[in-house]
């Protein structure tokens, strides 16, 4: 690290899960690393900082009475932060929103990609467009791709429609955040009577949070007519999921669309830089930010079974639901509890590169449009 002047000595404590902590806080002091999901208030007696992910519920009975003074999440939700406790205590907090926003926009194409579907000419409808439904309507557009968008705070968008005529589409992204009160909860959202709306033959992909779909209500869609296509990236009551409709989807994975290397790194040093301001510390950059070297790939294809295979290439969502399925046994045939297991998938996740660390070097039968189409999605 290197820093513009000497930093305090702070206690942190971190969710072991969180990469790149000696690289973005380890000037700052000392690193206690726990896992996130049984932390508990005895091991913040001594902390200023706390630095959580997503499955650590950070609230009045986890924080109260400790000398915690920032609370960080290295993720895109705040959820799991009671912000308004926290803020009435005077303790600073921050997320990291758009962190791994492209990271998810590029499992959406790699789930289509694994399934063989050709999102070019399809129509695309989004519930939700913060910042991962926004990248993926930009990216849409920039494909020349019709899209629609559901998201009752962003009524002036050039393509907002209702739930209804986004549920119309080809293809229905769903990467609402999960609100339980206000004017516009998202709990449930898509429920029995939402999910029936979907074409036959459309595609479903959640990659958002989990309760906005009613789980039970697709379960019994799915057992009583699988219409369309289901790829669920996320799940009600996670960790313990439902194995039944695990069994029901046609591809599933442990809460990773957001997983990449890049993204995680992105969410730990936008945290960090909320902790310069918060409480006002000296700037640090990582002593080598330099990106890996791209990996070159070739493919002897055209059209989209080139884009296809490349995109596989780069990232096959089909080993995340083999994993998760082959954990789900694990768990049914030798008493391993799901939420165990499904824990260990997040935490020993493989180094997953977003499409910028790749090169296209040899493709000799790839015509003009195609080379641009994946120049867009992010192949150099």
């Amino acid at each position: 690290m290197t820093t513009s002047q000497v930093a305090p000595s702070l206690n942190i404590v971190a969710d072991e899960n969180i990469p790149g902590l000696d690289q973005w806080f380890g000037d700052l002091g000392n690193i206690t690393r726990v896992p996130g999901r049984t932390l508990t208030r005895e091991q913040l007696m001594n902390a200023d900082v706390l630095l959580v992910r997503s499955v650590t519920e950070v609230n009045e009975a986890l924080v109260a009475r400790t000398p915690v003074r920032f609370v960080g999440s290295c993720t895109i939700g705040t959820d799991h932060l009671d912000t308004d406790w926290l803020e009435s205590q005077g303790i600073a907090w921050s997320a990291a929103p758009g962190c791994n926003a492209n990271s998810v926009v590029e499992y959406v194409f790699c789930t289509l990609a694994a399934l063989d579907i050709d999102w070019r000419g399809r129509s695309f409808g989004i519930v939700g467009c913060g910042n991962v439904g926004g990248s993926l309507q930009r990216k849409l557009r920039a494909l020349g791709i019709d899209c629609k968008i559901y998201d009752p705070w962003k009524t002036d968008n050039p393509d907002s429609a209702s739930l209804e005529a986004v549920l119309a589409q080809d293809v229905i992204c769903q990467h609402a955040p999960l609100v339980k009160v206000g004017p516009h909860p998202s709990l449930h959202m898509l429920d029995a009577t939402a999910l029936e709306r979907i074409c036959p033959g459309a595609v479903l992909i959640s990659a958002g949070r989990g309760a906005v779909i009613d789980n039970r209500a697709l379960l019994a869609l799915r057992k009583r007519e699988p219409r369309f296509t289901t790829v669920l990236d996320v799940w009600e009551n996670e960790p313990d999921i439902d194995l039944n409709l695990l069994q029901a989807v046609d591809l599933g994975s442990p809460h990773i669309a957001g997983y990449s290397h890049d993204g995680k790194l992105t969410g730990t040093r936008m945290v960090r830089e909320a902790l310069e301001r918060a409480l006002e510390l000296p700037a640090a950059e990582p002593a080598d930010a330099s990106q890996a070297p791209q990996a070159p790939l070739s493919t002897e294809l055209s059209g989209f079974a080139a884009i296809r295979d490349l995109l596989l290439a780069m990232y096959n969502p089909r080993e995340d639901d083999a994993r998760l399925r082959a954990a789900a046994s694990e768990a049914e045939n030798d008493g391993v509890p799901m939420k165990v297991a499904f824990d260990r998938l997040r935490k020993q996740y493989p180094k997953r590169l977003e499409f910028s660390h790749y090169q296209l070097a040899q493709a000799p039968n790839l015509d003009d449009a195609t080379r641009q189409q994946l120049a867009i999605l992010g192949l150099k």
